[in-house]
């Protein structure tokens, strides 16, 4: 079964760049790969989103410009480039497995694995 494990998070300064990896493996038939985030005490939000297929993105307004969602067919793993990060970006990342296209990827409700926690701050 197809299994996505995140990496890359960290503590970053304001203004920083940080990029986060989600490696796939196991079965890998999937349209699309959505990047979410989790502020504390706030509920998942939807960041980006990358076609397996054509290999279109799609961003949410708030990091539009900053980030970067991109894919390793060969290596099986999407990124997310951050840049300009600032504290409101600060959150637990997770990367999900998509059986729709990206068009509907913010109305995902889970499940949801382990994430990586991204936190911004001086």
């Amino acid at each position: 079964q197809l299994q996505l494990v995140e990496s890359g998070g960290g503590l970053v300064q304001p203004g920083g760049s940080l990029t986060l990896s989600c490696a796939a493996s196991g079965f890998t038939d999937y349209f699309a790969i959505g990047w979410f985030r989790q502020a504390p005490g706030k509920d998942h939000e939807a960041v980006s989103c990358i076609n397996n297929g054509d290999g279109s993105t799609y961003y949410v307004d708030i990091v539009k410009g900053r980030f970067t969602i991109s894919k390793d067919n060969v290596k099986n793993t999407v990124y997310l480039q951050m840049n300009s990060l600032k504290s409101e970006d600060t959150g637990v990342y997770y990367c999900t497995a998509q059986h729709h296209y990206c068009t509907d990827y913010e109305n995902y409700a889970g499940p949801w694995g382990q994430g990586t926690q991204v936190t911004v701050a001086s």
